[in-house]
């Protein structure tokens, strides 16, 4: 254990010195931080020695677990070999063994890797590699994006800029290009006020007009595959993804998928495009790619897309983008270990009754009166509360119930972040059932506790 008079040092230092991401810190500074210090499998530990089940996968990346002993072996023997050497002209091996790989269970066609560092960075090479490929091909009025509300992208200013979430991205408004929101398929609140069950897919014909006024001015659409991370949690009801995909190919409009969540099992797949059997022109990954131990992001392109690039040195056709980290091999190593974990302990194949398991049990919120929806994709669920069920009236902000359920919550030995009044639940994938209804029956209770105040 620490000692005392260390731990309040901790406490003070982290209040005068950190500035969190995604924080209010006049609140967090009248609270007494939660700081970590060890973590184990599915949980984490504080300096003063309490353990929680790590229900947000350290913001949705972990997937293995803490401490897995392969990815820790596999980053420790690359460390005696070299940490970092630059992929601007010399390669290295890690990077080259990765990309091999990534190739290799990438939905077909997608053969060309190009790393960064997050998944901000992997979808801004995306959209620069989209809006250069159709200069290349002498098209120069494509300058344009199509997006969905709600969609999330990254904090850069081009991903904010084809973000859909106000709240993150209004503020930069002056700085951003042209960008078309389409109504993202929102069921429980659906913007039509259609049911999902007759709606006949409404929202893809407000997508089609959109694509259909501005193909001409348009590079490319970019979504998150079968569900909106952190604009909700948000579920596309089956054949949204391909009635999507269609569109763009009739109006002649690249297509991104945005996998930085979606990829590495979390829907019950390897990537969710391959639910729907979408191939996307090009896909981006981060998060779970190296099972959240360190900074990776890849954006995979088709060859078609990579081949605009190639000509003469003085045609300055070169993909002027690249990071200081850009192939790391530490990072390659740790992803190559991840990877090969999902062939060795069959983690895809073992999904399936742990996403049925937490199917049955989600039911059981139904009964809870401030529960309105409930959603799942996968091993990735969301609980949306209300203030009325009846007029799915939502909770004011200043309200903060989300915050509140999840104080709660780690009060019992479980760590979990909200979107607002939505409370997520992404555990590592490496979860047991009973492990699973212990984080269950901590988020029921404590959505009760709260919500009945």
């Amino acid at each position: 254990m620490l000692d005392e008079n260390y731990k309040k040092q901790l406490e003070t230092w982290d209040k005068a010195y950190l500035w969190h991401p995604f924080t209010q810190m006049q609140d967090y500074i009248k609270e007494t931080p939660l700081i970590i210090k060890e973590g184990n499998g599915i949980y984490l530990k504080d300096i003063n020695g309490k353990e929680y089940i790590d229900g947000v996968s350290s913001m949705w990346c972990n997937i293995h677990g803490h401490r897995n002993k392969e990815i820790d072996d596999a980053i420790k023997k690359q460390l005696d070999k070299v940490a970092h050497t630059t992929l601007l002209g010399p390669s290295n091996i890690p990077a080259i063994e990765l990309a091999r790989k990534i190739a290799e269970i990438m939905p077909q066609g997608l053969n060309k890797i190009f790393y960064s560092d997050n998944g901000s960075t992997a979808n801004e090479v995306a959209l620069k590699m989209a809006f250069q490929y159709w200069r290349h091909k002498g098209v120069k009025n494509k300058t344009q994006f199509v997006a969905l509300q709600y969609g999330y992208h990254g904090d850069t200013i081009g991903t904010m800029n084809i973000g859909g979430i106000e709240l993150f991205c209004n503020a930069f408004r002056p700085l951003y290009f042209k960008t078309h929101l389409a109504p993202a398929p929102y069921c429980y609140r659906c913007p039509f006020g259609k049911d999902k069950n007759s709606c006949m897919l409404r929202c893809l014909e407000t997508l089609e007009t959109i694509l259909k006024e501005n193909a001409e001015h348009v590079a490319a659409m970019i979504m998150e595959p079968l569900i909106q991370a952190a604009g909700g949690m948000i579920t596309h009801p089956e054949g949204y993804l391909g009635g999507v995909q269609s569109l763009c190919k009739k109006y002649n409009i690249l297509l991104i998928l945005d996998e930085v969540l979606t990829g590495f099992g979390r829907t019950g797949k390897m990537f969710a495009c391959l639910h729907e059997n979408v191939i996307p022109d090009i896909i981006t990954i981060s998060k779970g790619i190296n099972g959240g131990y360190m900074p990776l992001a890849v954006t995979v392109a088709k060859d078609e897309i990579y081949n605009t690039f190639l000509g003469e040195y003085s045609s300055f056709k070169t993909f002027f983008h690249g990071h200081t980290y850009t192939g790391n091999p530490l990072g390659c190593a740790a992803a190559l270990a991840s990877i090969q974990l999902f062939e060795k302990n069959l983690i895809i194949e073992n999904l399936k009754p742990k996403i049925s398991h937490l199917h049955e049990r989600l039911k059981t919120f139904e009964s809870l009166e401030h529960v309105g929806d409930i959603r799942q994709c996968g091993l990735i669920a969301a609980i949306e509360l209300v203030k009325d069920k009846t007029t799915k009236e939502a909770y004011p902000f200043e309200e903060r119930i989300g915050i509140r359920v999840c104080f709660e919550a780690r009060k019992h030995g479980l760590l979990i972040r909200p979107l607002g009044h939505i409370i997520v639940i992404m555990p590592p994938l490496i979860i047991k059932n009973e492990e699973l209804d212990r984080m269950l029956d901590i988020i029921y209770n404590s959505i009760k506790t709260v919500t009945n105040k």
